[in-house]
């Protein structure tokens, strides 16, 4: 007596099975136990029954199942346990036949036992029927524990509900236990279940389990078991928030990936709970499905257009048959795959005629929001009534805080808008500004200047001279959010023209705010401090929006590059004093977080960034640029501080989906971090989400490059090291206009100690190559130290200044040429000296454990020891696996110098000849275990594990000549 194959494995319903085993009794103390368990349909229950017979089984229990069938109006009657009496007729014959001549009643389950069909007709005397069968099902469980399994009860038949009320009863004595189950949203008002359920819960013994929905964690999970390809995000969100936490409804949208309708199978399924609907009902069910998720009721009965007591009559059918569910003002689909089979499956006028009639119901009753109206309107074919809701929409949108929502409402006003001075629709440059302005600030700078440019491209010959001036500027401010190439300079110039300086108006002062800031952007400093001076001079009640603070973050940059950054830190400080902490001074705390960093104040400059990026999500707008690039910036500044664990936390995305840049932004510092750790496995997909974002924002591209550099480099790739690098600075010539920028520095640091670390590997034919190439890369670096934001290198670009010198005569000492020890050495203590006035933990232990090995050359072994010492400090603290291993032959594992024994040098240096252990062995005349101890030794001391890979280490490290 077994139940039929388990189907597939159980997901997320740990606590619920551990409950329903503990009801059942079927734990470590096997006891009889009576259990009702209740769903809806295809939430999971007949897995988690299978899951329970598995583990009973497991136990020692028998386990019996039985079905309920939907057969119409003629169900037979005992159907589940005739079932359960067939199989084990068919199973244990001789069982069966004891059982009935004890009990002859009992052989009514058996269809044709005695030549005719018993099982189709009621016993005479039922009492002694039902008591027979109780008396079969204790002696069974005397045998062994006895689970009995019903399930589908909603489609029980009125003699196997008697019977179950008799068996729920008397109970059992004997550890048999009988769980039942059946679909609790068909237990409609009428349903002949209904009463006879309530009434078993409150028998005493009786337990009630009630299967709620999946959570959202075990959707995914069940989904990734289902679709062992990796789907894509959006994708994956789709089938989680569609299926509602219902099993078989995920394995049909699984199934159907791709597809934005409900697939033709499941909406059959769905669609037959409305054949029970009588035709007011239904009338009312397809408008509730043209009118979403919840409809009010004063709107469903002014769509529906039927009587108060027609109306009232119809809802309350689609609610006790679990169709709609009455909420608080109103109803909504039960399931809202139901609400979607229903819509699809109306017809297309059909659907347009109900979203009219919403249209006209919102503009009796009111609606629910300008959205609701935008969405029916559309889809009714009222384009004026659609823009106009769309624009309402959109400032409701960014006054709750969704700019993602506000950027779609106002692109719908804008494809549906009829065009330039149309009448009774909001005014289309207007509409214009505020789309580009919901878009930045949901993070999509580069489709904030497109909406611009596009109405731009299509302004009449004719139109207004303010009209143009307008979205010049609203293009210009967009333009100045990127690397765009659009010349935000003439843009700006181009809108001065056409508006007056007198009088003073808000249009004046925009553009000449953005003129100020286009030409501080490519370092037309004088310039920009005449046009932001004139800015602050206009009175301020023309300087409306972010104009103000606009143009004093203008001037503080200019201080700053003029080479006083404590006037530019004074002058932002004062700024955040002035007024409350709103979106306009984002731009300032952000610009502070940047002179901050840039002075070496690298805490402060933390806490400034994290306090942005937390002000900007408060506000709603996470991902605006300000936001979005502290955040960015926090993660790099805690990553600098040697806080990688806060740095992978402040950049990890999150529950929401952040844009392309911002996302691109967070994974290079996640790069960072897995390069500093020696951490490759999944880097490849993030740095495939990062490139696209390289010309959008170029110091993207530094971040992720510098990472991709070591992650390269330390895989032992030269090649594609030089390749990533090469990339960014095409790209960069190609964004900005210039191949100098100060992030050369920094790449051309790692670069240069990638190429001097593994050289000695390299075909002796090729290092001259690469050595010529260090010292390009060094020769950029030098010309890219007047690229920065000041007129002389910040503490960073001075640190990695020394380093690059310092790591050219590395190279060349590596490949093979003479160079002087005490020069070496000098050069590393210049950079360990530069690495500790910035402050970088991670930057000043590897520049340490390069100090560390010229000490060494020079004889200077104690000196060499204690700085490694320090270096090995830093990376067992920051968990830094490829520092670590650097610095292995220099500190052993207790802090003593680790170098091979004289035996084991000599060892490596046969097995570097390509001899095996026996042949090694035969040269040293030792066996070939004391060999493979050697070897294995070798391995653990170069943290290696082949043989091939600790040849080319101790290379690279001279423990080979």
């Amino acid at each position: 007596m077994s139940a039929a194959a388990a189907p597939a494995p159980l997901v997320g319903r740990a606590d619920e099975l551990a409950v329903l085993t503990a009801a059942a009794g079927a734990g470590p103390d096997a006891h009889s136990g009576l259990v009702l368990l209740s769903g809806d349909a295809g939430i999971g229950k007949s897995r988690l029954l299978a899951a329970l017979g598995d583990h009973a089984a497991a136990r020692g229990w028998r386990v019996a199942v039985g079905h309920c069938l939907d057969l119409g109006g003629s169900p037979l009657p005992y159907l589940p346990f005739t079932e359960i009496a067939g199989r084990l007729q068919a199973t244990r014959p001789e069982v069966m036949q004891h059982l009935v001549q004890r009990w002859p009643a009992a052989a009514r389950l058996l269809p044709g036992s005695a030549g005719t069909d018993t099982a189709l007709t009621e016993p005479v005397d039922r009492g002694a029927f039902f008591a027979a069968l109780h008396a079969v099902l204790a002696e069974l469980g005397c045998a062994g524990p006895l689970l009995v399994v019903i399930e589908d009860l909603h489609w029980a038949d009125r003699s196997t509900c008697d019977l179950l009320s008799y068996l729920f009863s008397r109970g059992f004595a004997e550890p048999v236990s009988l769980v039942a189950s059946y679909r609790s949203d068909d237990l409609h008002r009428r349903h002949p279940l209904r009463t006879v359920a309530a009434q078993w819960s409150r028998l005493p013994g009786v337990r009630r389990v009630e299967l709620g929905p999946l959570s959202d964690a075990a959707v995914r999970d069940l989904v990734q078991r289902l679709h062992p390809d990796p789907l894509d995000a959006a994708a994956l969100r789709a089938v989680v928030e569609r299926a509602e936490g219902n099993a078989f409804f995920t394995e049909e949208l699984v199934a159907a990936v791709g597809s934005t309708v409900v697939p033709r199978d499941l909406a059959g399924l769905l669609l037959l709970r409305l054949d029970s609907l009588d035709p007011d009902a239904r009338r009312v069910v397809r408008a509730a499905a043209a009118g979403g998720r919840q409809v009010r009721d004063d709107v469903l009965a002014a769509v529906t257009e039927l009587g108060p007591q027609e109306f009232e009559a119809a809802v309350r059918s689609a609610v006790e048959l679990n169709v709609l569910v009455a909420d608080v003002d109103g109803y909504r689909f039960r399931h809202s795959l139901l609400a979607e089979a229903v819509y699809e499956d109306l017809l297309p006028g059909e659907r347009r005629r109900l979203h009219a009639a919403f249209v006209r119901a919102f503009a009796t009753v009111g609606s629910g929001g300008a959205a609701d109206l935008a969405r029916h309107a559309v889809a009714a074919g009222d384009h004026p009534t659609a823009v106009r809701a769309s624009d309402q929409a959109g400032d409701e949108a960014l006054t709750a805080g969704g700019p993602d929502e506000a950027a779609r409402h106002f692109a719908q006003a804008l494809d549906l808008h009829p065009g330039w001075g149309a009448p009774d629709v909001p005014d289309l440059v207007r509409l214009t500004e505020k789309a580009a302005t919901a878009a930045a600030a949901a993070g999509h700078v580069v489709r904030a200047e497109s909406v611009v440019a596009e109405q731009l491209a299509r302004l009449p010959v004719g139109a207004p001279v303010e009209d143009r001036a307008r979205l010049l500027v609203a293009r210009a401010e967009a333009a100045l959010l990127s690397e765009s190439a659009t010349d935000v300079v003439a843009l700006a110039g181009e809108a001065l023209a056409l508006v007056p300086a007198e009088p003073p108006t808000p249009l004046r002062s925009r553009a000449v705010a953005v003129r100020a800031a286009a030409l501080a952007s490519v370092r037309s400093d004088e310039e920009a401090l005449r046009w932001a001076e004139e800015g602050l001079a206009t009175p301020p009640e023309v300087r409306v929006g972010e104009v103000t603070t606009l143009l004093q973050t203008v001037l503080a940059r200019v201080t700053e590059r003029g080479g006083d950054p404590a006037a530019s830190e004074r002058m932002l400080r004062r700024v955040l004093e002035e007024g409350p902490d709103d979106l306009a001074r984002l731009r300032v705390r952000y610009q502070l977080g940047w002179v901050e960093m840039e002075g070496g104040q690298l805490e402060q400059a933390l806490e400034t960034f994290r306090l942005a990026a937390r002000r900007s999500a408060e506000l709603g707008r996470p991902y605006a640029p300000t936001g979005a690039d502290s955040r960015v910036l926090a993660g790099l500044v805690a990553y600098q501080l040697g806080r990688w664990d806060l740095a992978e936390e402040l950049t990890e995305p999150g529950a929401g989906q952040p844009p392309p840049l911002a996302a691109a932004g967070l994974a290079a510092v996640t790069l960072a971090v897995r390069a500093g750790r020696g951490r490759p496995a999944g880097w490849p997909e993030l740095m495939a989400r990062v490139r696209p974002q390289w010309t959008t924002d170029g110091m993207v591209g530094v971040h992720s490059t510098a990472a991709a550099i070591d992650l390269h480099g330390n895989a032992g790739d030269l090649d594609a090291a030089l390749a990533v690098h090469d990339d960014l600075v095409d790209c960069i010539g190609a964004v900005w206009g210039t191949r100098e920028f100060q992030g050369e520095i920094r790449l051309a640091g790692l670069l240069i100690g990638q190429l001097a670390g593994q050289i000695g590997d390299v075909d002796p034919r090729r290092r001259a190559e690469l050595v010529e190439r260090g010292a390009e890369l060094a020769a950029a670096a030098s010309q890219a130290r007047a690229m920065g934001r000041r007129p002389e290198p910040g503490l960073e670009s001075q640190a990695w200044l020394a380093r690059v010198h310092a790591e050219l005569l590395r190279l060349r000492h590596a490949a093979g040429e003479t160079v002087d020890a005490e020069e070496l050495e000098q050069a590393w203590a210049t950079a360990v000296g530069a690495a500790e006035r910035y402050g970088q933990p991670y930057e000043l232990a590897r520049s340490r454990a390069r100090w560390a090995a010229a000490l060494k050359r020079r004889g200077r072994t104690a000196e060499a020891v204690e700085t490694a010492r320090l270096a090995q400090q830093t990376a067992d603290a920051l968990g830094a696996a490829p520092l670590t291993a650097e610095l292995r032959p220099l500190v052993g594992r207790r802090g003593a110098p680790e170098v091979l024994t004289p035996r084991e040098a000599e060892v490596l240096a046969l097995v570097a000849e390509g001899l095996s252990n026996r042949e090694v062995g035969g040269r040293l005349v030792v066996s070939t275990k004391t060999v493979s101890v050697h070897v294995s030794n070798i391995l653990a001391k170069l943290s290696v594990r082949s043989r091939t890979e600790a040849v080319a280490v101790a290379r690279r490290r001279g423990l080979l000549n």
